[in-house]
């Protein structure tokens, strides 16, 4: 069965990193997802518009928000990413099918097709729920870690946001506003190359995660995405 193809307007494009854009978008009426999933959007090649590729963008609002809230990582000659940059204004429409994944919260153990270079997700909801994530593979974890707030008050919910430097932050005011208003989501910023004057962690998030959960990670459920060389 085809699923149907949406069309939405872009309302809002920001830089607010390096090379990273912030896109907001009009949701489409009887549009539906589940926090964690992506969509494929319609890219045209901007020398030939009529050749039209799919790529893929995790939904970075709420189900119940009322736009669609999406970040990207600019990739140097990326078709994307030269759309964004070059073509995409305030007021354009876009096409787009989906939702697709599985990367939600689960009760129990699962994994998703990813829509990121790396997406997964291990162990149970029973304890503690471990997110960690570099660059915009923080997107689907917007949505999920305010579900889990909900769903599990009386669970620890760490985030652990790792980039290369100051410039590559972003979101980080609403993750310090998430961490102060729910009482069991507490954030975590690492930094692999920060100035000097950075006070935070250092180090790539999977030497920063250990110190995060104090090497214990037993019966924590894990969510994982963005660069694949965190996994290795």
């Amino acid at each position: 069965m085809a699923l149907p193809v949406y069309t939405a307007v872009c309302t809002h494009k920001a830089l607010i990193a390096r090379e990273v854009y912030e896109m907001r978008f009009t949701k489409p009426a009887g549009f539906m997802f589940k926090a964690g999933q992506f969509i494929l959007f319609d890219v045209p090649l901007l020398e030939k518009p009529d050749d039209i590729q799919t790529r893929a963008l995790s939904i970075a609002s709420t189900p119940d928000e009322s736009e669609l809230l999406f970040v990207v990582k600019l990739q140097e000659g990326g078709r994307m990413s030269r759309w964004i940059e070059e073509s995409l204004q305030e007021g354009s429409s876009v096409t787009f099918k989906g939702p697709f994944g599985n990367f939600t919260l689960k009760p129990s153990s699962g994994a998703a097709a990813p829509p990121s270079p790396v997406s997964t997700g291990e162990g149970t909801n029973s304890g503690s729920l471990l997110f960690i994530a570099t660059g915009a593979g923080l997107a689907p974890f917007r949505p999920m870690v305010l579900e889990a707030a909900q769903k599990f008050p009386g669970r620890r919910i760490d985030i652990l946001f790792g980039v290369r430097s100051e410039e590559d932050l972003f979101w980080i005011e609403w993750l310090e506003e998430t961490s102060k208003k729910s009482g069991n989501v507490f954030s975590h910023i690492a930094l692999s190359q920060g100035s000097p004057s950075w006070t935070g962690h250092r180090g790539r998030v999977q030497t920063v995660a250990p110190q995060v959960v104090q090497n214990d990670f037993t019966g924590k459920s894990r969510y994982v995405c963005g660069n694949p060389d965190m996994t290795t």
